[in-house]
């Protein structure tokens, strides 16, 4: 193949080698978006329909919720279905398409996460002015920027990524489409443009973290500063998720592309990529949102509200077949 032009497919990397491990993979890979579908729809419906946590907190909850369905519907669909049928095979297109997703939703991730450790130091560091600094029409400025500066992320990345030729075959080896194992299918030595390209990313990212550890330090010092035991725990009670959130985020990221080569295998790869790319979505609800009582609240009377809607759709059926009868 002497360039990408020729290339029509790509081949993932398969979980397994048996038919009975792809077959539990299948179910398996299943249930867990599944997982992440069900907790983060209940965080999205019921911070969109109840009238209490529209404060910017639940605001940023909300996009986060979002965005980690959109993280996890990336790669799973297309690894479910090649465990399911036995296939290895993913359009050229669809590989692009996949880098261009995962890279938009992941960069946005990681730059709502930046924008949420501002909100907790100005609602602990700064209380008397929250509500001028993070305003309504401040909070969407943000969360788009956020979701902007993921676009143009991947968009930069993807259009410079498939417009190197391709020559060293088409086995991916991962179980999605990513950025460091399409370049090492490059022939071309114009590779190094998109090396750039990565060393920029990272010393943005790099500026974020600074940001943030910044920001908490800020929070420490001022939450240690108050005399109430009990005003303490509340403060920290409401950092401590979102560091829980932010440190599964940035270590497992971290450690799958900064690791040395002497601890690189296919297998390894595979586990670390999991634990980055579809972990968070299924925890983050878990640690974050839903340890919050308020929305704790509005989720169990969103839940309550369906129920009961059903039983009395259910009821008034069964009464209205005995009158016809």
């Amino acid at each position: 193949m002497s360039n990408g032009s020729s290339i029509t497919q790509c081949l993932l990397l398969p979980f397994a080698e048996t038919r009975e491990l792809q077959l539990w993979h299948f179910w398996l890979i299943l249930a867990i978006p599944l997982a992440a579908l069900l907790g983060n729809s209940l965080i999205i419906t019921s911070t969109a329909c109840d009238q209490h946590p529209h404060t910017p907190r639940y605001f940023f909850h909300l996009n986060l919720s979002l965005l980690d369905l959109g993280c996890i519907s990336t790669p799973v669909p297309k690894s479910k279905a090649n465990s399911l049928w036995d296939t290895r095979p993913i359009s050229y297109t669809a590989c692009a398409a996949q880098i261009f997703f995962f890279l938009f939703f992941l960069s946005a991730e990681y730059s709502l996460l930046t924008i949420m450790s501002y909100d907790r130091y100005v609602a602990i560091c700064k209380p008397l002015h929250y509500g001028s600094l993070l305003g309504s029409r401040a909070c969407v400025h943000m969360a788009a920027a956020a979701w902007g500066a993921g676009f143009l992320t991947a968009l930069l990345h993807t259009a410079d990524t498939f417009s190197l030729p391709l020559c060293g075959g088409n086995a991916v080896e991962q179980f999605f489409c990513e950025i460091p194992h399409i370049l090492k299918l490059s022939c071309s030595h114009s590779y190094l443009r998109e090396v750039g390209l990565l060393v920029l990313s990272c010393l943005l990212a790099l500026g974020c973290f600074v940001f943030i550890v910044g920001s908490y330090v800020q929070i420490f010092m001022a939450v240690l500063m108050i005399s109430s035991e009990q005003g303490r725990h509340k403060a920290f009670s409401t950092c401590l998720p979102h560091l829980a959130v932010l440190s599964l985020f940035v270590s497992t990221g971290t450690f799958v592309y900064l690791k040395p080569p002497s601890f690189s295998s296919p297998s390894l790869d595979l586990v670390l990529s999991v634990l980055y790319s579809v972990v968070p979505p299924v925890v983050n609800p878990l640690i974050y949102s839903l340890r919050n009582q308020e929305l704790k609240d509005a989720v169990r009377k969103l839940v309550t509200g369906c129920v009961s809607a059903a039983i009395h759709c259910l009821l008034s059926s069964a009464k209205g077949s005995q009158c016809r009868s």
